[in-house]
């Protein structure tokens, strides 16, 4: 017996540590978020040109709308040039594209992935700019998007990331989503850069040198997850990614439970194909005093915050039951700081009825992820594609 109460009691302190380890991670970026704001880049006296590459895959609902919206910038005519990159899109909406003052880049791959398009795109590209930005499909920016991604870019940033928010909250899992959107924002990138550290890169709404960009694309045949291979080779080599919290681009939210698992399916995939690929490196990197390449290689062994939420929640459950692990006011205070960490990285125009009729569904949220964690097998070696403009009110 106290073989096994030893066990026991040394499983449950290991499991303990290594989630109040990422629970205080998080519960840092949660207040540097708050005590300490990123200042506005100044107005820029100068006005760079931008390349907007849009990969479109299969999305013949949204592309048009985003289009549409890309032309309509405020921004010189003679500074942008928006290239929509098409991949099995619809005669129609060929068509259609062709019809507008942009570059349609058509491509085929027998496995289609976002960085060959971008590549493949990279080579037609007409015109010579200084900065390139990446935007996706379903993505409609603020009018002046530009014009604060250029007053950072004028700044002498390499990499900027703009603020990406919700384009719909129509259903609870798009609420959910929008929810997790603000709450990264906050910690991973405003957070972050708070405390003198790089921003996270979401995957568009991210500019970048075009010079740059296109030497670093070159390296990247990722499947999945290509903006963290992206972002784990700039880190390496010394560039920062800043944050441009006013400029917006407004993201659609998955809205049905399937177009939720299908996304965090890919994003869990890629995350643990580079915590596995990196996480030797990042040691490595972190002795030579490269803290933004190593801080990065821990957000790949970080749990997504919906199971960091249920699993500290099911423990302080168990832990009330009678055993050999650790006491009960261990898990009840790991579980309340966990909550209150992702509590104060809420935006606050989220703080709403529906934010509680969110919450009743969280459990659904969780077991939907919790399932996905034995779904992931092969998961990083296939395009997995995540429909938009379904944003019915269906649940």
């Amino acid at each position: 017996m106290d073989i096994i109460a030893g066990l026991v009691f040394t499983i449950s302190l290991l499991a303990f540590t290594a989630l109040a380890m990422q629970c205080i991670y998080l519960l840092i970026f949660a207040l540097a978020g708050h005590f300490k704001s990123n200042a506005a880049f100044p107005p820029a006296s100068a006005l760079g040109s931008f390349v907007i590459y849009i990969p479109a895959y299969k999305e013949d609902a949204v592309i048009l709308d985003t289009a549409i919206a890309a032309l309509s910038l405020d921004y010189p005519q003679s500074k942008r040039r928006v290239v929509v990159i098409a991949d099995k899109l619809m005669p129609a909406t060929l068509a259609a594209l062709r019809s507008m003052p942009l570059q349609v880049v058509e491509v085929a791959f027998e496995q289609s992935t976002k960085a060959k398009a971008l590549n493949y795109a990279i080579k037609q590209t007409e015109g010579v700019f200084d900065y390139a930005l990446i935007l996706d499909a379903d993505n409609i920016c603020s009018p002046d998007f530009l014009l604060r991604m250029n007053e950072a870019m004028q700044q002498g940033c390499q990499v900027v990331q703009g603020q990406r928010v919700a384009k719909n909250t129509n259903t609870k899992f798009a609420f959910l989503d929008a929810v997790s959107e603000g709450v990264n924002n906050h910690i991973f990138r405003q957070g972050h850069r708070a405390l003198g550290l790089s921003c996270a890169i979401i995957g568009s709404g991210f500019a970048m040198q075009y010079q740059l960009f296109v030497s670093v694309m070159d390296e990247i045949k990722a499947v999945g997850g290509f903006d963290k291979e992206m972002e784990l080779r700039l880190l390496r080599t010394g560039v920062q990614v800043a944050y441009a919290t006013r400029a917006l681009v407004y993201d659609e939210k998955a809205a049905r439970q399937a177009n939720f698992e299908n996304q965090r399916r890919r994003w869990l995939s890629a995350q643990i194909h580079y915590m596995q690929r990196y996480i030797a490196d990042g040691f490595i990197q972190l002795t030579k005093g490269n803290i933004d390449f190593f801080d990065k290689v821990v957000q790949t062994m970080l749990l997504p915050r919906a199971l960091m939420l249920g699993v500290t929640s099911m423990l302080f459950i168990l832990s009330l039951l009678p055993g050999y692990g650790l006491p009960a006011v261990y898990w009840l205070v790991l579980c309340a700081a966990t909550f209150f960490a992702v509590f104060i990285s809420i935006p606050s125009q989220y703080f709403n009825r529906q934010l509680l009729s969110a919450a009743l569904g969280f459990p659904l949220a969780f077991f939907s992820m919790f399932k996905l964690l034995f779904k992931l097998k092969g998961a990083n070696k296939t395009f997995i594609h995540t429909a938009h403009g379904d944003v019915s009110s269906a649940q």
